[in-house]
């Protein structure tokens, strides 16, 4: 029940968002142009109106319900996975090797899908190199393998800065800095139809095995008890969440707090079982995102970078919680 209400009221932000903007369209009119799509329906709207619900804020709208999703999934499966509350998605470096990777295509003049391409390599390359880490080491606890992400993130930080350095200042710096900062503004169809596919699928083999993501929550002796294979199902799960992270910042640039904040709501909504809070986590994360990036459309002329807006709501929200747990500890 609580699913279906966050999603009814997830698609009514989605039809409220496509009619606000600079050009408004009621709601009404958003909902028959849609629909206009898969039935004959009266044109009673002129074409404008029609190319910006169609061409413009569709395509945005539908990405920033996958970016979203997907951030939230990827958090909650790593808190579960992790054990603890304050883990991100980009824990094991991939944020960082994403932003690497944007960063030197973006130095050498790739266009648009060159970037996000080199972003998801650089992502995925960066975790790959952080669960090779403990393997080097001999070393297969859980602690090795944040560690291992710490060192990679820093890494990649460092070579990010190297990059930003060598960028021209005029152009290429400006644009490394915006894609660092998260925007949905360049997104079209085209986003959706290469990240989609991924998306779908690492967040259905998340959602397939949370309950698994119960058993590792227990401890590695209690769930080798329960007949769990613990690195297999480890490392399973940690693939999807990195395909999500990577896939999302390739195309909206790093976006922060969300895969953060947004599981901890989603516990508060429906408890601690991981069998709940991962759905409700997508859900309530794309829902989250969709109502940021509609502010940044509409607060000011020049949009707002998306990273600003989410770490202003973000940031409090975290402290309140931090506040209300020492309460109760208390």
């Amino acid at each position: 029940m609580v699913l279906t209400a966050m999603a009814a009221g997830t698609a009514l932000l989605a039809v409220t968002a496509a009619g606000m903007g600079r050009y408004h369209i009621d709601p009404v009119t958003v909902v028959k142009i849609l629909l206009s799509k898969a039935v004959s329906l009266p044109v009673s709207w002129d074409a404008q109106a029609e190319s910006v619900v169609w061409t413009l804020r569709l395509p945005r709208i539908l990405t920033a319900l996958m970016v979203g999703g997907a951030l939230s999934l990827s958090g909650a499966a790593y808190q579960g996975v992790f054990k603890n509350p304050l883990v991100a998605p980009d824990m094991l470096g991939v944020s960082s090797g994403a932003c690497a990777g944007a960063s030197l295509a973006i130095l050498f003049g790739g266009n648009s899908i060159i970037v996000q391409v080199a972003a998801f390599a650089g992502g995925i390359l960066a975790v790959g190199i952080a669960t090779l880490i403990p393997k080097v080491v001999k070393n297969s606890s859980m602690m090795t393998l944040v560690l291992a992400g710490v060192i990679i993130s820093g890494f990649m930080n460092s070579i990010l800065g190297l990059l930003k350095y060598l960028a021209d200042p005029e152009t290429q710096l400006a644009s490394i800095t915006h894609w660092q900062l998260g925007s949905l503004a360049d997104s079209v169809w085209r986003d959706i139809v290469w990240v989609g596919p991924p998306v779908a699928a690492a967040a259905g083999i998340l959602i397939i095995l949370r309950w698994r993501v119960n058993l590792l929550s227990l401890g590695e002796q209690e769930a080798k008890t329960l007949g769990v294979s613990i690195g297999r199902t480890r490392g399973l799960i940690i693939i999807c969440a990195t395909v999500l992270t990577a896939s999302a910042v390739c195309i909206s640039g790093t976006i922060g707090w969300i895969g953060l904040v947004i599981p901890h709501f989603s516990r508060i909504i429906s408890g601690a079982d991981n069998c709940r809070v991962i759905p409700v986590s997508g859900v309530l994360g794309a829902a989250f995102l969709l109502l940021v990036d509609t502010l940044a459309r509409i607060l000011t002329s020049a949009e707002l970078p998306l990273s600003i807006l989410t770490g202003l709501i973000g940031a409090p929200f975290y402290f309140y919680l931090l506040m209300k747990q020492r309460m109760e500890l208390s």
